[in-house]
C-alpha cells in the first residue's frame, strides 16, 4: 500500500468529497445542458432520468418536469410534440417564469408553471396557504425563496424571502 502524507490520513476522504461536490455544483449551473430541439423524449430521459411529473398538453404533446426542489434552484420544463420530440425547454424558476404567476391562478396552474414546490405552509390566522421554491441566488450570494400565497383556492400574491445561514442567528441564541 502506498504511503500517504499524514495530512491525507488525518483528513481522510474529505478533500476528495469536497472536490466532487464542487464539480457537481458547477455542473448544475446549466441544468438543461445537452437538451436540443428535435431530441427524442427517450434521449432526454436517458440523460436526465425519469421526470418528476409528466404534464399532458392540449396539442397532443406533453411536458416533462425536472424539478430540483427542495434544495436545487431550477425546474426545467421540456415541451415535447405529439411524436415525442423536444420543441423547447425552459427553466421556469428564472424571473420570466415567476412573472407568469399572477393573482387568480389555481394551485394546479401554478404547479404546471413552476413545478414541484419546496414546501407548503398553512397560516391559520390569515387563512393563507404559502408554497415556496428555492430560486437562484442574488449576484451577492444571498439565497432566496419565491413564495406564492393562496387564499380561497387561488393566488393572492407572490413574495420573495431571504434565506439566512444559521451562523447569522447565533447572537440571538
Amino acid at each position: 500500500m502506498p504511503a500517504f502524507p499524514s495530512s491525507f490520513r488525518r483528513w481522510g476522504r474529505w478533500p476528495v468529497f469536497c472536490l466532487l461536490l464542487t464539480v457537481a455544483a458547477c455542473a448544475g449551473l446549466d441544468p438543461a445542458r445537452g437538451i436540443t430541439p428535435g431530441m427524442s423524449a427517450s434521449a432526454v430521459m436517458a440523460r436526465y432520468g425519469q421526470p418528476v411529473h409528466v404534464w399532458p398538453d392540449a396539442d397532443g404533446g406533453r411536458t416533462l418536469e425536472y424539478s430540483q426542489q427542495p434544495m436545487g434552484q431550477h425546474c426545467i420544463m421540456v415541451k415535447l410534440d405529439a411524436e415525442g420530440r423536444v420543441l423547447r425547454f425552459e427553466d421556469t424558476l428564472q424571473p420570466a417564469g415567476r412573472a407568469r404567476i399572477v393573482p387568480g391562478l389555481s394551485p394546479q396552474a401554478v404547479s404546471r408553471i413552476l413545478g414541484k414546490e419546496r414546501s407548503r405552509v398553512f397560516f391559520k390566522l390569515s387563512g393563507e396557504e404559502v408554497w415556496d421554491w428555492t430560486i437562484p441566488s442574488e449576484p451577492d450570494g444571498k439565497r432566496q425563496r419565491f413564495n406564492v400565497h393562496f387564499k380561497d383556492g387561488v393566488v393572492l400574491r407572490t413574495t420573495i424571502s431571504m434565506v439566512f445561514d444559521d451562523d447569522r442567528l447565533e447572537p440571538f441564541r
